[in-house]
């Protein structure tokens, strides 16, 4: 009988509590302000620092002509042959410079992707299951070379979760990937290796426009 008035006691004065709320404390502090503030650079100029600074090689085209001309000079100079390359908007050009297309992704020199977004504050590369690529194109290739538009340049993390939940609100893809430069791994003697995991070179083409 105690025991039920004690918890009824309890639970009046939790109601009481409910009924006449108090102005949270310190409300800033509750994660409601990005840890994180906007740079004052560019963010074309963050993104490229950043992605350089682990060890990607960052491309930038003010067209697409010269999109298509920095690709073919780079296919050359790195010997890369056998491109795997399943986008839609990027075939007719490859085609058109004459690129060894393979569908041989195991045996490919490079792959040729397209992006979601890229997030110029960590210098990531987003990817997605839903694009026509798919989930391994972009990791199981020696080389992968992304090729990404200004539009699709955001400054945080948060905004490229943000837009991509409105991007795919009834059909969220079964896989999002932050792919930031390539693969490398200290777990060996404390020595960095890259390419262990996945593609040992990582090459981004930002095209304006």
């Amino acid at each position: 009988m105690q025991s039920n008035q004690a918890k009824e006691n309890i639970l009046k004065k939790i109601r009481e509590a409910l009924s006449h709320p108090v102005p949270l404390p310190y409300s800033g502090s509750e994660g409601q302000e990005s840890v994180f503030t906007a740079s004052t650079e560019d963010d074309t100029v963050t993104f490229a620092e950043e992605f350089t600074k682990l060890q990607g090689k960052f491309i930038y085209c003010t067209n697409e002509e010269i999109l298509w001309q920095q690709l073919q000079s780079l296919l050359l100079q790195q010997q890369l042959e056998k491109i795997y390359c399943t986008e839609p908007l990027f075939l007719p050009a490859l085609k058109q410079l004459g690129t060894m297309l393979t569908s041989d992704l195991a045996h490919c020199d490079a792959s040729i992707t397209g992006c979601e977004y890229l997030v110029a504050r960590t210098g990531s590369i987003v990817l997605s299951a839903a694009q026509a690529t798919g989930r391994t194109a972009s990791v199981y290739a020696p080389v992968h070379i992304c090729i990404a538009y200004n539009h699709q340049l955001l400054y945080d993390i948060k905004n490229a979760l943000q837009f991509l939940k409105e991007k795919y609100k009834d059909h969220f893809p079964s896989l999002i990937t932050f792919a930031s430069g390539p693969s490398r791994t200290a777990d060996i003697e404390k020595t960095l290796v890259t390419g262990v995991h996945g593609p040992k070179e990582v090459y981004c083409f930002l095209v304006e426009g």
